[in-house]
């Protein structure tokens, strides 16, 4: 059974830095392609990352140059760096593998950015 599991969420200043991590279980990590998506309230949920499985990057633009997405293949773990946080960043932040027709999510994880 394929678990993913967030964590590193919670309260920082704007201008502060948070680094979530997604622990995967269940799966053959290295072969998934992994996504930081966020959803805040009342909007959709959007892609703010991309990792494939060969290490290729990419970003929206509301987070580049801000925010690092990285990738552990012995860990099975995938990470995301926050720099630079805005209150525009808060958000639940949700971890995401994809290989062919396999999607899977995790529960998520709140990032509040307040002063």
């Amino acid at each position: 059974q394929v678990q993913l599991v967030e964590s590193g969420g919670g309260l920082v200043q704007p201008g502060g830095s948070l680094r979530l991590s997604c622990a995967a279980s269940g799966m053959i990590f290295s072969l998934y392609d992994m996504n930081w998506d966020r959803q805040a309230p009342g909007t959709q949920r959007e892609l703010v990352a991309v990792i494939n499985s060969r290490g290729f990057t990419n970003y929206s633009n509301a987070v580049k140059g801000r925010f690092t997405i990285s990738r552990d293949n012995g860990q099975d773990a995938v990470y995301l760096q926050m720099n630079s946080l805005r209150p525009e960043d808060t958000a639940v932040y949700y971890c995401n593998a994809r290989r062919q027709n396999n999607d899977f999510w995790g529960a998520g994880v709140l990032v509040t950015v307040s002063s």
